[in-house]
């Protein structure tokens, strides 16, 4: 059960205090918004680049952009251990994800939830992660959506099926309240911002979010 907060939620004045503040997490979840693919623009490669010299931990980039066929390598080749797009933007989603996987990255796969999971199952053995968006990608802070626990449940009857090793990852609105519905369907990555930094620790609600997850291990 690993937690990956996001830093979308973190002071963007102090990004490095605001890292080493998760060291005790798995990941540091960035997104890279572009503000076509959804409505809001966040940070792009050179910012990730520089978090990639300071980071405790491994960086898990999830491109919220268009032409992801394009830009996402560059993450990769970069050194973010984890690259993650979305299907709906992706013209050729395999070919990309094992080109993130030659240039050393995880390859991660996105679905918004109005996206339907069945019809890229087939896409398993080229990824090492399927993220199934628990809000609509766009702006932190959003509620949870309960109505997307049973394609998470269905992730994990095809990841079962397929065999290997291919994390679930859920983000949006996870919590202290939510993450153990979200582990109880099948989740084992959790992405969470406010979560994290809006406590007055973010380390002590790393490890209480890590318990309650674990609680429900498959």
């Amino acid at each position: 059960m690993q937690i990956s907060p996001s830093i979308l939620s973190a002071d963007f004045a102090n990004l490095q205090s605001e890292l080493d503040a998760i060291s005790n997490a798995d990941w540091a979840h960035v997104d890279v918004m572009d503000n076509h693919f959804v409505p809001n623009l966040t940070l792009g490669l050179p910012v990730v680049e520089a978090l990639l010299k300071v980071s405790p931990i491994p960086i898990d980039c999830h491109l919220m952009i268009e032409d992801p066929d394009r830009w996402a390598p560059a993450f990769a080749e970069a050194g973010a251990q984890s690259v993650t797009f979305h299907v709906e933007a992706a013209r050729d989603p395999r070919t990309l994800a094992r080109t993130l996987r030659s240039a050393g990255a995880r390859a991660g796969l996105a679905i918004k939830p109005g996206t339907p999971w069945a019809p890229y199952a087939d896409l398993l053995p080229d990824l090492d992660m399927v993220l199934v968006m628990t809000v609509e990608p766009g702006f932190g802070g959003q509620s949870f959506m309960a109505d997307q626990m049973s394609k998470v449940a269905e992730v994990r009857a095809a990841v079962a099926r397929h065999g290997g090793e291919v994390w679930i990852q859920v983000d949006g609105g996870v919590s202290a309240t939510t993450i153990e519905q979200c582990a109880e369907a099948g989740a084992d990555v959790f992405v969470a911002g406010s979560a994290v930094y809006g406590a007055d620790s973010a380390a002590t609600a790393i490890d209480e979010l890590r318990a309650l997850a674990t609680k429900h291990t498959h």
